[in-house]
């Protein structure tokens, strides 16, 4: 029997477990639109910029292990998407683009929003392609997704020519269900590992990162709670072990515990598990430098490429992350034994414990009252902006998922991110945060909140200011302030015109009744922190304390 190839690439979708595409619609696929129409098993959701669609494949990928699939149109669509494609890649997430293009009678006329596919995307992306013949449709998908998701995971784009989708086809059936290859790790390796573990003085892991799932998380910490392994989290991957974990030492990136570096300078042996040590992990290259004088380095990574790429590891592994925890969990290593897993555990937790900076939107003292009144593995998700940085010092991060945020720093992630993972985990609490600058970025996504009646709830932390940039401009030029600051809109209208219950709030006392009655509530909510720019960041940054310098 005969079917349009639109037809076919749906079937292909749905053998791959594909259980939802997130689009902006295009004219040059309406034929995926009406064969997308009649196909069970497919949810469409609509979104509103393409920039926003691409963060929901992005966030989707990353909580399923499943690549997030987006649909855009040529030219400015796949111009907006762009930036979920960057932020797939740096943040190895399992993602396919799929973007309508011109006829293929009309390519290299630079016709109506034409573009070279394979050379825009081709730096930033696993792979590019476009399928010319109708005929291969079940190759390039099976092809997409087994890329997408082995190895390091990361994004793939696929331009469909607007004839080809029309062409008729028949006797072509999906190719089987694609599983992500584990491979385990060398016995030899893990035997090594374990004797140069058992010869170091002050180890330290750091985990989080490519193809970390579930069972990673459990026989990871298991392992490093028998040892009394330290154990820290790269940059925006807190929710890799659990934080009641006795071993836990807190996380890395921007504003981390200054015990932590220390506690990372004086280790002799680093366990590196996931993570690709980038620069937001590893403050500019410097707490851990490529060739780590003094310092052994264990690397375990699932895609062989990474490996000795940017740092040179005494002992290199390649394994999947939960085949590779759980060899090290039932490995036996009785002999091996250390007290400062729980001594950074201690160390985290005095960290991790909300002060007081005296201002009237305390935002550490709203963090306290969160962690009151919101379940213990709600995800968080956020874009870039120092107000993330008092979540990541002092929000558990329990769950797993439950910590949506780009390491790649792109702005307005947070609330395309969160109706992903209401989406993908209706049965959690899901918070998307972001500042004022960040918020309108991509805050039109409320409309797809609203449109698919999702339990949302947002909170908009706004300073008047574009805060790190502030931060970094009163650090080099102080007192000079040129492009930063910021004329708002009031946020909580704003939220009660996509038909959000809303609040609007100066002082911790007004929050912490305000997230009381949000989580009590239903639907969508949003509420309006105004907050002192003058306290720039969770560490206690100051602008006066910038300008004093």
């Amino acid at each position: 029997m005969k079917q349009s190839a639109a037809k076919l690439l749906v079937q292909c979708l749905k053998a791959q477990e594909c259980r939802r595409i997130f689009t902006v619609p295009g004219e040059s696929f309406l034929p995926v639109l009406d064969a997308l129409h009649d196909s069970d098993g497919i949810e469409t959701i609509i979104c509103r910029q393409e920039g926003g669609t691409a963060f929901m494949a992005c966030a989707d990928g990353s909580i399923t292990g499943r690549p997030g699939v987006a649909f855009v149109t040529r030219g400015p669509g796949a111009t907006n998407a762009s930036i979920g494609v960057h932020v797939a890649m740096q943040d190895s997430q399992p993602m396919i683009l799929f973007v309508g293009d011109v006829a293929r009678e009309m390519r290299d006329r630079e016709g109506f929003q034409e573009m070279d596919f394979a050379a825009y995307f081709g730096p930033i992306c696993k792979w590019s392609a476009r399928i010319d013949d109708a005929a291969r449709i079940p190759e390039y998908i099976a092809r997409a997704y087994a890329t997408a998701t082995s190895g390091r995971p990361g994004p793939v784009v696929i331009a469909l020519p607007e004839d080809m989708l029309s062409d008729e086809v028949e006797g072509l059936e999906p190719r089987p269900f694609v599983h992500r290859p584990a491979q385990a790790p060398c016995p030899d390796a893990l035997a090594t590992m374990m004797a140069m573990i058992g010869d170091a003085s002050s180890p330290v892991a750091i985990v989080g990162g490519a193809g970390w799932n579930a069972k990673a998380r459990e026989h990871f910490t298991r392992f490093a709670e028998d040892i009394g392994l330290p154990v820290a989290t790269a940059f925006r991957r807190q929710d890799a072990i659990s934080p009641d974990s006795p071993v836990y030492a807190g996380n890395l990136g921007y504003g981390p515990n200054p015990k932590l570096l220390e506690r990372i300078r004086q280790a002799d042996l680093l366990l590196v598990v996931g993570a690709r040590m980038g620069e937001a992990t590893t403050d500019g290259y410097e707490l851990v430098t490529p060739d780590h004088p003094g310092q052994l380095l264990v690397h375990v990574h699932p895609d062989p490429e990474e490996l000795q790429r940017v740092y040179r590891a005494d002992l290199a592994i390649c394994a999947d992350m939960g085949e590779f925890a759980e060899g090290a969990d039932l490995w036996d290593h009785d002999i091996l034994s250390f007290d400062a897993g729980q001594q950074a555990h201690e160390q985290w937790l005095a960290f991790n414990t909300p002060g007081s900076d005296g201002t009237k939107l305390d935002l550490a003292q709203c963090l306290a009252a969160a962690r009151r009144i919101l379940p213990a593995d709600s995800v968080i998700c956020n874009g870039a902006g120092n107000f993330s940085s008092w979540w990541h010092r002092y929000w558990p991060y329990a769950g797993y998922p439950s910590q949506m945020a780009p390491t790649a720093g792109a702005m307005g992630y947070g609330v395309p991110a969160a109706v992903a993972a209401k989406l993908a985990l209706p049965d959690r609490c899901v918070v998307a945060v972001a500042g004022d600058g960040d918020f309108l970025m991509n805050g039109q996504e409320l409309a797809t909140a609203a449109q698919y009646g999702l339990d949302l709830l947002v909170i908009v932390v706004d300073n008047g200011t574009y805060g790190t940039i502030r931060m970094h401009q009163e650090r080099e030029f102080p007192g000079r302030v040129s492009g930063t600051s910021l004329a708002n809109p009031d946020f909580a209208k704003l939220g009660e015109a996509f038909g959000a219950q809303s609040w609007r709030v100066e002082t911790a006392d007004e929050f912490a009744e305000a997230l009381q009655q949000a989580v009590s509530a239903k639907g969508l909510r949003l509420i309006h922190c105004l907050q002192d720019q003058d306290v720039i960041a969770a560490s206690g940054v100051t602008i006066e304390g910038l300008r004093a310098r």
